[in-house]
């Protein structure tokens, strides 16, 4: 039977021993950094140290725990063999969840209501259509085009960017480096379901969070990388931007004396919007685990080129 390897923080997979001895009788497994773990010929990561992928030299099979493989691909020297992904559509339906909970939260002002509470102030502010509020998706994947869906059902004024051209029901769609600003310059809500990828990082800087209307919100849901947090701090304090719902982070947890914690508008959460369960996950692995050992197909293989 094969040999498994789970690299990631101490302890962190430790729920998927049993499951993958349930569904892969006979299997071996180890933790990074036990001996046994350099002879495994799959490796189940989230975040491995950098090098212990390439000191593996019997794997045939990289596979992430998550939806996003950044944090795999981020190591140069990871061998050059498949790579899977976790695709959920559990996860699809809690992140939607999570970006029209963080939209209505702007769009209905509870974001200044609940400043308010804190200082016993009672102050109504003026109600607005959904349709006028300009919801902007950046990123239309899987993610990013069922929360548009659900936003346009909602009766929001929805657009979206991508990298390459995508068409999708009530939506204005934007694609390509050159439309990217104007996509911005139309946005009242910024929705960031974007993967993380070389092109990706940084993204959002103080030019391009710049290109929002005065007022703007940002909602932040999928890689930490991909904003300038030193610019959105400043935009957010010379109050260009109106506030953030901030779910992910470069330096996860976010550390308890770092400034976002404490800037006014900002609401931290703990990488929250959408959790893939360990059974869920280790159904997917033990299924590409049967697939390589057969010699079938698998599931969910990334486009290295692409990220994801």
């Amino acid at each position: 039977m094969i040999k498994v390897a789970l690299l990631s923080r101490p302890g962190l997979m430790d729920p998927m021993k049993a499951l993958l001895a349930r569904e892969l009788p006979g299997v071996a497994v180890a933790s990074w950094p036990e001996p046994a773990a350099l002879e495994a010929e799959l490796a189940v990561c989230w975040k491995p140290e950098p090098g212990a992928l390439a000191s593996m030299r019997r794997l045939r099979l990289i596979h992430s725990i998550a939806a996003g493989v950044d944090n795999i691909l981020s190591d140069a020297t990871v061998p050059d063999v498949p790579l899977c992904r976790i695709v959920d559509p559990d996860i699809t339906a809690a992140m939607t969840e999570f970006v029209l909970w963080s939209t209505l939260y702007f769009h209905r002002d509870f974001d200044r209501v609940i400043s308010n509470a804190r200082d016993g102030l009672w102050q109504r502010y003026d109600q607005r259509a959904a349709k006028d509020s300009r919801v902007g998706i950046l990123g239309l994947g899987e993610l990013g085009t069922d929360a548009a869906r659900r936003l346009v059902q909602l009766g929001f004024t929805v657009s979206a960017w991508s990298r390459s051209p995508k068409q999708l029901a009530d939506v204005r769609t934007f694609s390509g480096a050159e439309a990217l600003d104007a996509f911005l310059s139309e946005t009242d809500i910024l929705v960031s379901l974007l993967p993380l990828t070389p092109s990706t990082v940084g993204l959002l800087n103080a030019a391009r969070l710049s290109r929002l209307p005065k007022g703007a919100a940002l909602i932040l849901c999928s890689r930490g990388e991909h904003v300038v947090m030193d610019d959105l701090i400043a935009l957010l304090g010379g109050g260009h931007l109106r506030g953030a719902v901030l779910d992910v982070f470069e330096h996860e947890p976010l550390p308890a004396e770092h400034p976002l914690w404490r800037e006014p508008g900002v609401l931290v959460t703990p990488h929250m919007a959408a959790i893939a369960s360990w059974e869920t996950i280790t159904l997917q692995v033990a299924e590409n685990a049967r697939r390589l050992l057969s010699g079938r197909p698998l599931l969910n293989v990334v486009d290295r080129a692409r990220g994801y």
